[in-house]
């Protein structure tokens, strides 16, 4: 039977590069059941908030979830009370338990020199930054007064351990914890389990603890020492959009966002909705192969396609592919059919 996949085009550019996506998708020889359902500023328009019930219970049901980009100035508001796209992420990743995101950050060698740090200092860099997704700031109570406003950072030793698991899971030379350990309690407890989980379970990983600002630095200076950085909510956001510098372009980067093993996970670029290139047909849709083939790997066990897919993106650049973002001149199009190309 063919795995069901719920696609979620959502707003912007988001539609532009889901389109090709299936035909690349369609190419590696595996048939695949979509389904297509309005998400983040889409859906507000349509139905008044950013994930419908009908919409979640899909997403739920499904192998996998195939999510493009959302938001835009159009649903900027900083009232309380309206919609805003970005609330549909949160309601997804509370309905389906999406506790861990994966994002890694390998610079393809053809693209060295687009990036603006120097060739020698990214040049072996392999990182995959696991990120806490269902919790801290972005999930604690929330208060605003006229003139005070506050975010509640909390964590439990629970959401702690299993994020530590998936990223000690997929270590291969150590780990590196980070946190704000000299200010804050949860970097406190953070440090405090995450050691206590290391000793009594992955003695044989190396770990290290790393302060946010000083991985922040480290990132961008020494960025092949890395080999998987686990870090919370907030933190795993700044730090792995940062790393969207050693690929050159964020336009690069592929996401994947899982929970318990049996359920749907979600998969998706890290840029946004681009508004600004919206309509024109020039947007990257490299980070959306990528992204549907890490769905193709944690998703959906087809190893072998998602490598396929993978190769193709890194040869149609060796051969000189480059989009907007990257320098060149290849609109959407040209850029999918030189992917197709090389599958």
């Amino acid at each position: 039977m063919a795995s069901k996949i719920i696609l979620l085009p959502g707003d912007g550019i988001g539609p532009e590069i889901t389109a090709p996506t299936l035909e690349l998708l369609d190419a590696v020889g595996t048939k695949f059941d979509y389904e297509e359902h309005l998400f983040g500023g889409a859906s507000i328009d349509a139905h008044g908030i950013a994930m419908t019930d009908e919409t979640l219970a899909a997403c739920q049901a499904a192998d996998a979830v195939l999510l493009a980009c959302v938001g835009g100035p159009k649903w900027d508001t900083t009232d309380a009370d309206k919609p805003r796209p970005e609330q549909g992420l949160f309601r997804m990743r509370k309905g389906l338990g999406l506790y861990a995101n994966l994002r890694p950050v390998r610079p393809f060698p053809a693209l060295y020199d687009a990036s603006p740090l120097k060739r020698e200092i990214i040049e072996g860099t392999d990182v995959l930054i696991v990120r806490e997704l269902t919790g801290g700031l972005y999930f604690g109570a929330k208060t605003r007064t006229k003139d005070t406003a506050s975010d509640l950072c909390e964590y439990s030793r629970e959401e702690i351990e299993r994020i530590a698991r998936v990223a000690f899971r997929a270590a291969r030379r150590k780990v590196t914890s980070v946190d704000k350990a000299n200010v804050l309690e949860t970097s406190r407890l953070w440090r405090e389990v995450v050691a206590e989980l290391h000793a009594a379970e992955f003695s044989q990983v190396p770990l290290e603890n790393v302060l946010v600002d000083n991985a922040a630095m480290q990132l961008v200076s020494n960025p092949a020492d890395f080999d998987v950085i686990v870090t919370e909510n907030l933190f795993g956001d700044i730090l792995s959009d940062e790393a969207a510098t050693l690929t050159g372009s964020i336009g690069m980067l592929p996401s994947a966002s899982i929970g318990e093993p049996g359920k749907p996970g979600v998969f998706e670029p890290v840029h946004g909705s681009a508004p600004d290139i919206a309509g024109q047909g020039v947007a990257n849709p490299l980070a959306m192969f990528l992204s549907a083939a890490m769905m193709l790997r944690h998703g959906l066990n087809l190893e072998a396609e998602a490598a396929a897919i993978e190769s193709a993106v890194n040869r149609a650049l060796a051969e000189g592919l480059r989009t907007r973002d990257l320098g060149g001149s290849a609109d959407t199009r040209a850029a999918t059919q030189a992917v197709l190309s090389n599958l």
